[in-house]
């Protein structure tokens, strides 16, 4: 395990990298963008996924599962779903050592497999709403890559559903995002800024597309979550019909809408410190770690006893806690290391705290400690999870209200790019020529649409009708 993390205001990206790997969630694997989760990360994504999943069942979603190759003639159905996805895909010509009579793409995304799927299972409005979810992984040829933010292959959930109107797959996609946005605040600590993107930034071949956005601590925007509304595009190409209440043929309307292990990074991203990981205690692993410390076999019998008791009774009050009692680590590596992974509390029991029957708790977000005594220990642990979790969203949101501002003019609005950096809140007249020229000009991209306000486009100075949040972004 790397133990010098370099300094978040000497070099964000490096501190990124030695925080994920010294932290113990992932390493780069011998395919170029391509990583191996390590058991950390793993249960990090599982309590993740956990959230996730409870909330698409609890709103009558269903998980299956569908093919990882898909007929390249599938994806060449939806044009402007095969040249969004061109650039990013893997394909298999040969198999079984011989040339395939048509060649396979490995899953970039599944809309048209699924949309081939559905068009089999929709007959009649009967048969709607289909209401499905699938966990998987998929392959997206990655140039720049970087753990948890961009890898060629990474695991994620996508939702894909029917409807027998626009109306009710609007309200399909609209509730999906309100779900990301819950689990980004309440489960990941992290605020989200919710709303439409621009056509030009819109998924290929949807109708609309929202997004949750999230502001990273070096002031970059990170999409975190997308939901699709898909009109009646990938209908029309799969011939997704039913025979209505009327009578009459009917084109389908869907949706699709995903996450991925992308939300690790922005939690590292959005909390860590150069210490390391600063993990969200509802997600943890890990919540409480205990570090027992002794040097005589007396004293370890006892203290050992005790800390085990102190377990079981965190354990039982739905705690996921844990006893390092590894004898070939003296207590200081422990810490050294715990505190590397983020764990949000470290207890330590030594023999003067078994005597005066308290425990040296120490909070990983502000290094806080204070003794606590073992009566009404499992109620002050939760007490104190309770109260990190408030306090790392309570300073994600005050960071992302210093991070927005108002740009009326374009020497405005890079000056607020370069300090305090964040979102530009700006008016902009519509045009994709214009968001191009902001783009190349400053490197910033809309996150997501405003309400419509009236007023001036700050490039152009033409008629605006809205206004767009802008910010560079991973």
């Amino acid at each position: 395990m790397s133990l010098k993390i370099t300094p978040r205001s000497e070099d964000f990206p490096r501190w990124y990298q030695d925080v994920v790997q010294s932290g113990q969630l992932a390493e780069n694997s011998p395919v170029r963008g391509c990583m191996v989760i390590k058991p950390h990360g793993y249960a990090l994504w599982e309590n993740v996924q956990a959230a996730l999943d409870r909330r698409f069942k609890e709103t009558g979603h269903e998980n299956a599962y569908f093919p990882l190759f898909i007929p390249k003639s599938f994806l060449d159905r939806e044009a402007e779903h095969v040249e969004g996805f061109a650039p990013e895909l893997a394909i298999v010509t040969h198999g079984g050592g011989k040339e395939l009579e048509e060649p396979l793409v490995v899953r970039p995304t599944s809309e048209t497999i699924i949309g081939h799927t559905y068009s089999k299972w929709v007959q009649s409005h009967r048969d709607l709403p289909i209401l499905i979810n699938q966990w998987a992984n998929v392959v997206r040829w990655e140039l720049r890559p970087r753990l948890f933010l961009r890898t060629s292959e990474f695991l994620w959930q996508e939702g894909h559903t029917v409807h027998a109107n626009e109306a009710e797959a609007e309200a399909e996609t609209l509730q999906m995002l309100d779900i990301y946005a819950e689990i980004a605040r309440d489960w990941l600590a992290i605020p989200v800024r919710t709303g439409l993107k621009s056509k030009l930034e819109t998924f290929p071949g949807a109708l609309r597309t929202y997004c949750i956005e999230a502001l990273m601590q070096d002031g970059k925007a990170l999409q975190m979550g997308t939901s699709h509304n898909l009109g009646q595009n990938f209908a029309k190409a799969f011939d997704i019909q039913f025979q209505d209440v009327d009578g009459a043929r009917k084109l389908a309307w869907t949706t699709s809408w995903g996450v991925s292990t992308r939300l690790i990074g922005g939690i590292v991203m959005a909390h860590g410190d150069d210490k390391g990981i600063v993990l969200p205690p509802r997600v943890a692993p890990v919540q409480v770690v205990l570090v027992p410390i002794f040097r005589k076999d007396e004293e370890k019998i006892a203290v050992l006893a005790e800390a085990n008791r102190i377990i079981d009774e965190l354990k039982e009050r739905g705690i996921r806690a844990k006893l390092d009692d590894r004898e070939q680590l003296k207590p200081g590596p422990k810490f050294f290391e715990w505190e590397k992974k983020g764990v949000p509390l470290r207890l330590e029991l030594g023999p003067r705290d078994l005597a005066d029957r308290k425990v040296v708790a120490v909070r990983r977000d502000t290094g806080e400690k204070e003794a606590l005594t073992f009566d009404g220990l499992a109620d002050s642990m939760v007490e104190r999870l309770d109260a990190i979790q408030a306090g790392l969203l309570q300073r994600a949101e005050e960071s992302m209200a210093a991070r927005t501002n108002e740009a009326s003019s374009m020497e405005e609005f890079e000056a607020l790019l370069k300090e305090p950096g964040g979102f530009v809140l700006a008016h902009w007249d519509g045009t994709e020529e214009t968001e191009l020229a902001i783009k190349e000009k400053t490197k910033a991209t809309i996150r997501v649409l405003d309400d419509e306000v009236p007023g001036t486009c700050v490039l152009t100075g033409k008629p605006a009708t809205r206004r767009a949040y802008f910010a560079r972004s991973y």
